[in-house]
């Protein structure tokens, strides 16, 4: 069965979101997609949801 897992970045920098990535691949996620929420005043994003999958081996949630 496919599981999905889903990390709320408050802060979007390239080092924040490379580091996620990094430390949710090395624990087995496979990385899936990326969304940004934007605010009307800023082209900065002013959050992102970072998507992974995996199987589920039976361990459960991390």
């Amino acid at each position: 069965m496919l599981i999905h897992k889903v990390i709320e970045l408050g802060t979007v920098t390239e080092e924040t979101i490379e580091e996620t990535l990094n430390e949710w691949t090395a624990k087995g996620w496979s990385f899936s997609g990326m969304q940004f929420a934007m605010r009307e005043s800023s082209r900065r994003p002013s959050m992102a949801f970072v998507l992974f999958t995996r199987e589920d081996g039976g361990s459960g949630h991390e």
